[in-house]
């Protein structure tokens, strides 16, 4: 079967509202949006991916912007569906001081309604990877168990699977967070890690070694590791481990910064290339993304990454 989508995934559109000022101080905030899968798909989307989303927006005063957003980047939303209620919103600020706030607003929101229903087999069939995270876990007991059958559908049908628990504590228990990973690690072919904010919360591992070994050995295909002490990549299969370094130390924002690395990842992946080739693109990436403000509205355009990357490795 041809695929026409190279990826899809499933979470929750926000509108994100900004500013390099405090909260406090501020008299205007920049309106964009974001959402952690919704970043991953954007950035590979902006690398030239086809992909899809599975969500639920809210017929709110902001359901136009949402829409008409995601459709100017280039996303499939004939899986989004418009329901009553409200949509969810974040704030980040205070860029400019060094002191970054975030905050955010999203009980109850249109999302948290996903559930099976959402996933429409023949749909997830057109793709070469589906991919979710633990934040559309979170959301509510119906979208953990759209997740579930997302990822449990894809791997019925030989596609692609791809998670981030994307563990935050202020979204749940660390024991409710590895319940959820453990309902879904056996459908998982790809499997991001952050090794402070996964890793140490949910597995109580430190060493980046223990932990491949521990995940490889459950089934999964490949690990990729990003660890802010060693300012790199781990990538791992049952052949090699490779490290690759963050192409910049330069940062203002990383807001959603891992979020776009999987999207840029994943688009590799679906055009034929090796973890570890992808994982070099991902990099510059989210290297160049970090260095302006917001998830979304920073991801650099396919030939700004392009420039980039040949300069880095020729």
């Amino acid at each position: 079967m041809e695929k026409s989508l190279d990826i899809i995934t499933i979470g929750e559109g926000m509108v994100e509202l900004c500013s390099n000022q405090s909260l406090a101080n501020t008299n205007t905030l920049d309106k964009y949006f974001g959402g952690d899968t919704l970043t991953t798909a954007v950035a590979a989307a902006r690398m030239g991916a086809n992909v899809g989303y599975i969500s639920k927006i809210a017929n709110d005063a902001f359901k136009d912007f949402l829409i008409g957003s995601l459709t100017a980047e280039g996303l499939d939303i004939s899986q989004v569906k418009i329901v009553d209620g409200h949509n969810g919103i974040y704030f980040v600020t205070g860029l400019d001081s060094g002191k970054k706030e975030f905050a955010y607003y999203r009980k109850k929101t249109a999302a948290t309604l996903l559930c099976e229903k959402d996933i429409n087999e023949e749909y997830i069939k057109s793709a070469k990877i589906v991919y979710a995270t633990g934040i559309t876990q979170s959301l509510s007991l119906s979208a953990k168990e759209a997740v579930l059958k997302l990822l449990k559908t894809a791997k019925q049908n030989n596609i692609i699977t791809a998670f981030d628990p994307n563990f935050d504590p202020l979204l749940w228990s660390r024991e409710e967070a590895k319940e959820a990973f453990y309902e879904v690690e056996d459908f998982i072919d790809i499997l991001f890690l952050n090794l402070k904010s996964d890793s140490l919360e949910l597995w109580d591992i430190e060493s980046s070694d223990k932990l491949i070994e521990l995940l490889l050995d459950k089934g999964i295909k490949t690990v990729v590791l990003k660890s802010k002490a060693n300012r790199g990549y781990y990538v791992a299969n049952a052949s090699e481990t490779v490290f690759t370094p963050f192409y910049s130390s330069l940062k203002l924002d990383t807001t959603g910064t891992g979020d776009a690395f999987n999207g840029t990842f994943l688009k590799e992946i679906a055009s034929g290339k090796s973890p570890f080739e992808a994982v070099k693109t991902a990099a510059v990436l989210s290297g160049l993304q970090i260095k302006s403000i917001g998830a979304i509205k920073s991801i650099p355009s396919q030939k700004e990454v392009l420039t980039a990357l040949k300069e880095q490795y020729e």
